[in-house]
């Protein structure tokens, strides 16, 4: 009876022991393989952060890259593609690769969205944009010493811009306290809570017109939640995108720039001559290295005795090449702009009378009457060759070839006749931008044309127009062939120096999405 019970004890024992084994080794596991998740993602978190910075490091490599691409000289660029729209070059480019996982390929992207007939964004192109397709609002004020008024009506164009707000911003950047008809200055600033001041300066970033007077983030970025430059469909369905105008859905940034400049360099990277050189003997031996001796001596005639303008029987000489010239003068006449050469006369003296008589002289670009189909071979070499300011570079004007039809709009002297004709031309331009026709890589081809005339292109549309500048933005996005841990950056990069600057950068990676991986480019695995 003792020995049964022993033995019932014992048995209840080893079940209990056996029960806790079982409960020991469930706990261990269930303890392992907490551990080993948590290590794997740990492990993940860890590898999606290298991801992420190296992604960081592909687009430091990408705003290099194109800073390299940009340091060739214009004909090098034009063989390698250009810059519009450029896959070759500009899309899915390898950096960094890992051999042991072919999905593990670091690349970059340069991205840009691509415009329709009339200039409004459209779709994607792998290339820079060119910050003259946009108004500079650090150059309004500037252009309001040239024309009172230019800024207001610039600004006016936009759409769903008012008289308040447009007057606001120019109030905001120009240098002085005294308010405009609509705008504000500092005293209405410090009655915000906080307080703060009107810039009364250039601004450093768009971002600073959300601080202008009635100016919102909708207005100023419209849907583009993402900053891509395109509306993409879920950004449609977030919005009541019925309300807003359809060239307003990316806002006025996508209208806006602060950095536009062109280049006062000749095709060779040399400074153009400036022919309101106050050294008439520089200006000489300037000239002569570039043009005959017809150019040069009205050139110098022209700075010495200023326009002529002779009656219908006066005598004009056409060849100014045997009329002398004073290089010891001061030069006192100046030229407002190049297009000041054309079409106009001089005085020169007789070299054979003794009693240095008058002559008039007429340029050498037109012969009388006007013949405009002379410009198509001469006018180049002028745009080219020649300028009438120091200084390697100026501020941007507007990019009529590919500015948005709203900008456009608003140039001075533009007329809604002359827009159809320029779109009409610009259609066949814009697939191959950096391989137009000589004549049209510089404004005056709307002269060439016969679009305006003279005196309009002259003293109206010049110093508002051209065709190109020499500051662009580059969209660059970092990434990897899985598609995960991608980063975005934008920079804005001056061509006006011999090695590109950088004139401003951010970082948008916190902006996801915008680009998929099919339009960013991969390579297929087989």
């Amino acid at each position: 009876m003792i020995l049964r019970s022993s033995s019932s004890r014992s048995s209840t024992r080893q079940g209990t022991i056996l029960i806790i084994v079982l409960v020991t080794i469930v706990v261990l596991s269930l303890s392992a393989y907490t551990f080993t998740q948590l290590m794997q993602t740990e492990d993940e978190a860890s590898r999606l952060m290298t991801q992420r910075m190296q992604s960081k490091y592909l687009c430091d490599s990408g705003v290099d890259y194109v800073r390299l691409f940009l340091s060739n000289n214009q004909a090098t660029i034009r063989e390698k593609g250009g810059i519009w729209d450029n896959p070759e070059r500009f899309q899915n480019i390898s950096v960094l690769a890992d051999p042991l996982n072919r999905e593990r390929v670091g690349r970059f992207t340069v991205i840009s969205s691509s415009m329709d007939e009339i200039g409004n964004a459209e779709g994607f192109r792998y290339g820079l944009m060119d910050e003259c397709n946009k108004l500079n609002i650090n150059s309004l004020p500037i252009l309001d010493l040239k024309l009172p008024g230019a800024g207001r009506q610039l600004l006016m164009a936009l759409p769903a811009m008012t008289e308040d707000v447009a007057d606001a911003i120019l109030d905001w950047i120009d240098a002085d306290d005294e308010q405009r008809e609509f705008g504000v200055e500092t005293s209405y600033y410090n009655g915000s809570q906080p307080p703060y001041d009107a810039k009364n300066g250039p601004m450093d970033s768009i971002d600073e017109l959300l601080l202008v007077r009635n100016v919102t983030p909708q207005l100023l970025f419209g849907l583009d939640i993402n900053r891509n430059g395109i509306i993409d469909p879920d950004e449609l369905m977030d919005s009541d995108a019925s309300s807003v105008e359809s060239d307003m859905l990316l806002g006025w940034a996508n209208y806006m720039t602060l950095f536009s400049r062109e280049s006062n360099l000749n095709p060779e990277g040399l400074p153009k001559i400036n022919i309101n050189n106050p050294d008439l003997d520089q200006l000489y031996t300037d000239l002569r290295s570039v043009f005959d001796e017809n150019w040069t001596r009205f050139i110098i005639n022209y700075r010495i005795n200023g326009p002529a303008f002779p009656g219908e029987e006066d005598p004009i000489v056409k060849d100014c090449s045997t009329y002398p010239v004073d290089l010891t003068d001061s030069g006192s006449n100046t030229f407002n702009n190049v297009l000041d050469l054309v079409g106009v006369y001089t005085t020169g003296t007789e070299p054979t009378d003794l009693n240095a008589s008058d002559v008039n002289l007429n340029d050498p670009i037109i012969q009388s009457p006007v013949q405009p189909e002379n410009w198509h071979f001469t006018l180049p070499i002028i745009m080219e060759s020649i300028t009438t300011m120091e200084g390697d570079s100026f501020p941007g004007r507007i990019n009529i070839m590919q500015a948005p039809r709203r900008i456009l709009a608003g140039i001075p002297g533009m007329t809604d006749e002359y827009i159809d004709q320029i779109l009409k031309v610009r259609e066949f331009e814009l697939g191959d931008p950096d391989g137009v026709d000589k004549y049209r890589k510089y404004e005056t081809w709307l002269l060439v044309d016969g679009i305006v005339n003279l005196p309009t292109m002259r003293d109206v549309l010049l110093p508002f127009v051209c065709t190109g500048g020499a500051v662009y933005r580059a969209e660059i996005v970092g990434y990897f062939d899985d598609g995960v841990a991608t980063s975005r950056a934008e920079a804005v990069l001056d061509t006006t120096v011999p090695l590109p600057r950088i004139l401003f950068w951010r970082d948008k990676s916190h902006l996801q999405g915008g680009y998929s991986i099919d339009v960013l480019g991969i390579d297929l695995i087989e």
